[in-house]
This record gives structure tokens, sequence and C-alpha cells, in this order.
């Protein structure tokens, strides 16, 4: 397969999925913006998801002070921002059509309504109107991107790519997502002292389980209130849970696995390293060094697994 093929494949899947993981970090900063909070801590929240996102330099040469206006707009609407929703949008549509040869007429045709839809609803002003509403679209459209090129493409070397883009992004934007919590208590103990705090850390881990659409997971695995342990195990180590770094490294692998080279030995040993870390871990384990620490070396270890896949497969120009 051509390597500039298998790389607009790649950042089409990688692109669609960092949308909606856009959109579910927005979701869960939106959502628990309207606890009742001080204001030095909502903001902290804003800052959070900024720095975690690393655009925190990019968004502060534009803007005076952190507000929540301000942030939402920066990372849905703000064409000069890479990473925002409407500019991931149009990378994936514009990926998408250069390798229109290699996509069903399904999936190409998802993926160029989506686009049109999207930049309708924000000139109509639909964002500002009713967030969550938006949000949630933007999740939809990423499952019907996804649910389309597994139930219509053949399962060559370039549906492969696209897999692989898709869960690797995933795996990045769960840990991510994760941190933005560590981010928001600003301590590694997870503890409560009152009870109102205990309520307080129900609502924002609550927030985050409904965020990743585990909320019913949740509650089907362990029966049991929301135990922030818990919800960092269903996220991080549980093989059967779709959005977990286990789930995603799993599919990482595989996906891996289906497309080697000659190159590629060292970077499928990596993959399948830290798929066997994140088997053989504990949460009790992960906690006790540090949330923080061990997402920010899961993190570190994605993207080294990205430029090694980009370096033995794709045209390296992202």
């Amino acid at each position: 397969m051509l390597s500039r093929t298998a790389d607009h494949l790649y950042w089409m899947a990688r692109y669609t999925e960092r949308a909606e993981n856009t959109a579910r970090l927005l979701d869960v900063n939106y959502q628990t913006s309207l606890l009742p909070q001080s204001a030095e801590v909502a903001k902290y929240g804003w800052q959070g998801l900024l720095s975690i996102s690393e655009l925190l330099p990019n968004f502060n040469s534009k803007h005076d002070q952190i507000t929540p206006e301000a942030t939402m707009h920066f990372m849905v609407c703000d064409e000069e921002n890479p990473s925002s929703i409407v500019s991931c949008l149009r990378a994936a549509r514009e990926n998408a059509r250069a390798v229109r040869g290699a996509l069903t007429t399904e999936s190409w045709e998802t993926m160029n309504t989506t686009w049109l839809d999207v930049t309708r609803m924000l000139r109509a002003g639909e964002f500002e109107r009713d967030p969550g509403a938006f949000f949630e679209w933007v999740k939809f459209r990423s499952h019907l991107s996804r649910g389309v090129v597994l139930g219509t493409m053949l399962q060559d070397d370039a549906f492969h790519f696209a897999r692989l883009g898709t869960f690797l992004e995933r795996a990045d934007n769960t840990a991510r997502l994760v941190d933005v919590k560590f981010h928001a208590l600003n301590t590694e103990f997870f503890g409560a002292a009152t009870e109102e705090d205990q309520e307080y850390d129900f609502y924002h881990w609550s927030a985050i389980l409904r965020s990743v659409s585990a909320f019913e997971v949740y509650r089907k695995v362990y029966r049991d209130v929301i135990r922030p342990e818990r919800v960092a195990e269903l996220l991080i180590l549980r093989p059967d849970m779709p959005r977990s770094l286990h789930a995603c490294m799993h599919e990482v692998v595989e996906n891996l696995a289906k497309v080697h080279n000659q190159q590629s030995a060292e970077t499928l040993r990596r993959a399948g390293k830290l798929l066997a870390d994140l088997q053989y871990s504990r949460v009790e384990e992960i906690l006790a060094t540090g949330l923080h620490a061990y997402l920010t070396q899961f993190l570190d270890r994605v993207n080294d697994l990205g430029g090694r896949i980009s370096q033995d497969f794709l045209v390296p120009t992202h």
C-alpha cells in the first residue's frame, strides 16, 4: 500500500476521533461548571483542560483571561487552532477527499456531510444556543463515521490504518480526559473528607463517566456508589470497556500486527509491551505511584508509538 494513502487514512481517522474527544472533554467541563463551585475552582478546571490539551500558550496569545465562553469558542470554532473541532472535521474531510478511491461511497459521503453540516450549524449559532446538544451531535457523527467504515469497507490495509488511527487517538484522549479530573482536584489524593465533598466528588466522577458513555457500564460492572479508584480502573484497565486504555491498546496491537512490515518490529514490540503493562497492572499500584504520573508516562509512550508509526509506514508531514 502507498505510504501516502496509508497516511491520509490514518489521519482521517485520528482527526475524526480527536473531534469527538475534544467534544467529550468540553462536555465534561461544561457539565461540571454548572455545579455549585467557586470562580477559582471553575477557572482551574478550564485551565487544566487547556494545559492537558497542550493549548494553553496558543490560547493565552489570543485571550487575556480564561473564561468558559472563550475556552469553548477557542476549542470549537477557532479555525486557527489546529485542534479545534471545526479544524479537526475539516482535516478529516480533506484527508478523506485525498484518498476518495480507497474509501467506500458511504464513508466519503458521511465525512463530507459532517463537514458541510458543522459549517452550517456554526454559522447559524447552534453551538452558542445549546453547547450540550452540539457536543452530542459531534459524538454522533464520529460514531456514524466509524460505523460506516466498519460496516462497508473491505478489511484490508486501508481499513487497518484507519482503525489504527482511531484507537491510538482514543488512547491518548482517554488518558487526557482522566487526567483532567486530576487537575480539577489539584491533588493526587482521591478521598473526600466531608459529606459535602463526597457529594461534589460524586457529580464530578459521574460527569466524567457520562462523558465517555460509561455511566451505565459502571453501574453494571460495580453495582455500587461511584468510587474514584473504580472509575480509574474502569477507564484504564478494563479490557471489556470500549474506551479504556487497555481496550484501545489491544486494538492498536491487533491492527499494527496486520500491517507490519520489515521496519515495524520495534514499534510492534513497544505497543505489545504497553499492552502487557496494562494487562498485568493493578489499580492500587497505579494510585500508589500517582495517577497523574502514570498517565503522563502513558501519554509519552503513546506519543512515541505515533512517531514510530509515522516513520515506519507514513509520510511524516503532520
